[in-house]
């Protein structure tokens, strides 16, 4: 399955509409899928490595003659060059057009930019030689205050608010999406709407090995992530940890503890300990729940130990610190998870109380994992940042967009 995206311009250029192209490309190329931009503008060497980039200038809605003309449709008038400047791009970009089995255009079919490209689009199209074609409308100009008045109910303004049954559309918010249905008349169930995303990797600062980590551990669709900074030690009550998330996991919600620790290798009992937790999680069934970054090496025969760097990733993506301690001689987690902002979620130990001053949510050491599942879902349901922080890895990553959303835009190619 071949897929071209078209745009005025691509990265380097920035832009909003720039930066959604190059995420597209990313998650194309991710899922081994050849990807193409094809702009006026950019540079090959700006997009992710393995995107092809194919530049046709006219495409550029600041090329010298594109300008041109548009200075003079903004006034109202047909350009004298217009329809040579169709009939070129025309030419240029039907063989290139052919190759594709999928082209998704980004906002040329709703602004006025380069009406001369809308124009040599809507033709090619007519004459069949474009074959699954898809309208990404971030802004339109018919419904924009600022824009409107450059645009008049005649051919080929008109073109910008006329509904094509062979385009697919996408709005890229429910706003859109009824402006969309107003200025073309477009049925409303042709119109879709996908979001924009964002990166976790890029947008946390998280290293490869970090990023590694996160997948290894699927931890992303969680409903829940709680860390736990510390070595595998009985004095951290990491049986009480196994006890909660088995707790949560009845009660349906999908969670994750995370802990960053390693045992000592070089302490029978220290060893012994970590088997005795690792067969409490099988009893438990909570193998897939209660991480223990020790294991998750590249190495299955050797442990992984991280250092404090990756650790303070781990920080940045999870959703409250959880120290269960049975006893804490200071409890440096605390001001770690203090300056990121985190929830904290603690046992009443006496140097936890004297650092959080009543800002966390304590809880006695012995208190029943039932009981405290129940409360520590509670405390969080008061936090909206914790339910966005849900919401977003959960459904508005580019990478849950790409899978849920774009991907049913697509057609394969038909084989003989």
């Amino acid at each position: 399955m071949n897929t071209a995206i078209l745009h005025y311009s691509a990265p380097p250029v920035v832009g909003g509409v720039e930066m959604v192209i190059h995420a597209h490309a990313e998650q194309f190329l991710a899922a081994g899928m050849p990807i193409t931009v094809i702009a006026g503008r950019g540079q090959a060497s700006a997009l992710p490595p393995g995107a092809a980039y194919t530049q046709i200038a006219e495409i550029d809605s600041l090329h010298p003659e594109i300008s041109a003309a548009t200075e003079v449709l903004n006034s109202g008038t047909i350009p004298d060059s217009f329809d040579g400047l169709v009939g070129s791009l025309m030419d240029q970009i039907q063989p290139v057009l052919s190759q594709y089995d999928n082209l998704i255009v980004h906002n040329v079919f709703t602004k006025h930019f380069n009406l001369p490209l809308t124009a040599a689009l809507f033709r090619l199209m007519d004459a069949g030689s474009i074959k699954n074609c898809i309208a990404w409308c971030h802004d339109l100009t018919w419904s924009s205050e600022r824009s409107r008045g450059k645009v008049f109910s005649a051919y080929p303004w008109d073109l910008l608010k006329t509904y094509k049954s062979q385009i697919t559309y996408v709005a890229i918010s429910q706003q859109r999406r009824k402006e969309l249905i107003e200025t073309t008349g477009c049925p409303s169930d042709k119109v879709r709407v996908v979001y924009n995303g964002v990166d976790p990797a890029l947008m946390l600062g998280l290293s490869t090995e970090a990023k590694r980590l996160i997948d290894s551990m699927d931890i992303l669709s969680a409903d829940l992530i709680l860390l736990m900074p510390v070595r595998i030690t009985k004095a951290k009550n990491i049986e009480l940890a196994i006890r909660v998330v088995e707790a949560l996991k009845k009660m349906h919600c999908s969670a994750r503890i995370i802990l960053t620790g390693p045992p000592d290798p070089h302490d029978t009992e220290s060893m012994a300990y970590f088997r005795s937790l690792l067969e409490l999680r099988r009893q438990m069934g909570v193998e897939n729940e209660m991480k223990f970054v020790y294991e998750f090496g590249p190495n299955p025969d050797e442990g992984l130990i991280i250092d404090r760097k990756t650790v303070f990733e781990l920080y940045r993506v999870v959703d409250a610190l959880f120290m269960p301690s049975h006893k804490e001689g200071f409890g440096m987690p605390l001001v770690e998870a203090g300056i990121l902002g985190l929830p904290i979620i603690t046992t009443r130990v006496p140097s936890y109380s004297e650092l959080m001053d009543g800002k966390a949510l304590a809880v006695p050491p012995d208190m029943d994992p039932t009981d405290l599942a129940k409360e520590i879902l509670n405390w969080l349901e008061s936090k909206p940042e914790y339910h966005n922080k849900v919401k977003v890895r959960r459904s508005l990553t580019w990478k849950v967009i790409f899978e849920r959303d774009i991907l049913r835009l697509l057609t394969k190619p038909a084989h003989p």
